[in-house]
């Protein structure tokens, strides 16, 4: 089966704007899915955007699938940065007869994308689809880092495994799913009075990583190495406060500035790591003069210019171009490594496998804060090493 049959093609008039693009428009650098499907063998694109025009599984916010179009329209009308991207735009993909049918379909396209080094760039859609981008790791079989930027923890604790999927509770089909290739969870922004507290003794149970928006916003540089780590990323459009982004059911009064949400995109496209990102929820028929479609497409541009600024920063390769630290705790002779580039000066841990762990590894790299660094050298125990040796266990 061909990429092609998951889509249906664009009709790019419908988001040109009346006096056609500009020579430095992002529409007039990305090869769009019109008549022919582009060749992805042969025209070596970095970045494929597609939509998925599904919201069976939106809570409370029907309308999002038709969201695409409307990000298009901002985006491709934005000037191209101080960067020669490779963007193709393949399309749509229509929603399944099931909803089941629409993760395969995007399981299958993200999956294929990832194996021909095309990062994939998911425009929602209902975030339940955050699901169906996590399956198509299962066939990479390799363990994943997933970051949800979101105001809520979608996951119901009272659920079972028959639970519907759906954007309040796809958190639990991807907690529960056989085999488990899940190395890390990490949400970035919850507000605290839209979580339960048993769901955050879960994610404390289990070694996960929760950052309250009140530890992030306006100090955006902490969430940084989360996201550093994360093979994905999904990003619910919600998290934004309403004043800021308004096209969504249940925008709510706080959350992200704008200009938050672009610098955490611009991390995510940074990071050497990440290989797929979602955006999520984005309802039209709530914006206000496209200003959320706009942020959006900014959102998107903010990751490109990330994307395209990527260092190949990955410890220890070579050994020459990153500075070793060693310390040790108060209370036990216990030493801790940490490391440092030379090239971004962004900081990393080395947490040792456990004597039963990996057999070709003798530690995991963890990315991690210059804080962290102070206070290992302070005698204490960092809890990011902690909760990191933990999951190694």
């Amino acid at each position: 089966m061909s990429l092609a049959d998951f889509f249906s093609p664009l009709d790019v008039l419908k988001f040109t704007p009346k006096n056609g693009f500009y020579s430095s428009h992002l529409g007039v650098k990305t090869t769009f899915y019109q008549e022919v499907f582009p060749d992805l063998e042969e025209m070596e694109f970095d970045i494929a955007i597609f939509g998925v025009l599904d919201d069976r599984g939106a809570v409370n916010n029907q309308g999002c699938a038709l969201g695409p179009d409307y990000i298009r329209e901002k985006l491709y009308s934005l000037n191209e940065g101080a960067f020669k991207s490779k963007l193709v735009d393949l399309g749509n993909i229509k929603a399944g007869e099931k909803l089941s049918d629409t993760y395969i379909a995007v399981k299958m396209v993200v999956t294929e994308l990832i194996k021909k080094n095309i990062f994939p760039v998911i425009l929602g859609g209902g975030q339940d689809i955050t699901y169906a981008q996590y399956m198509a790791y299962e066939q990479l079989e390799q363990k994943v880092d997933l970051v949800v930027i979101d105001s809520h923890f979608d996951l119901d604790e009272s659920a079972e495994d028959t639970i519907e999927t759906n954007s309040i509770s796809y958190l639990n089909k991807i907690f529960l799913h056989q085999p488990n290739y899940l190395f890390n969870f990490a949400n970035l922004g919850y507000q605290t009075y839209f979580v339960n507290q048993d769901s955050l003794r879960v994610m404390d149970k289990l070694f996960f990583d929760a950052q309250r928006l009140g530890e992030i916003s306006g100090f955006t540089h902490v969430a940084e190495p989360v996201i550093r780590a994360a093979d994905m990323i999904s990003f619910d459009i919600s998290c934004i406060r309403a004043s800021d982004a308004v096209a969504n059911a249940n925008a709510g009064p706080n959350g992200f500035y704008g200009e938050e949400a672009c610098q955490l995109a611009r991390y995510a496209g940074y990071s050497d790591k990440l290989t797929s990102i979602g955006f999520y929820e984005f309802n039209p028929a709530y914006d206000q003069n496209g200003q959320t479609a706009m942020l959006l497409a900014q959102m998107i541009w903010c990751f490109l210019d990330g994307f395209y600024n990527r260092k190949k920063d990955i410890p220890l390769n070579p050994k020459s171009d990153y500075l070793i630290y060693k310390t040790s705790l108060k209370e036990d002779a216990h030493e801790l490594i940490f490391v440092k580039s030379k090239k971004t000066d962004r900081w990393w841990m080395q947490v040792p496998y456990p004597s039963m762990g990996s057999k070709n590894e003798r530690f995991h790299l963890v990315p991690c804060l210059y804080d962290d660094y102070q206070l290992a050298i302070s005698g204490e125990m960092p809890d990011l090493w902690w909760r990191t040796y933990q999951k190694l266990n």
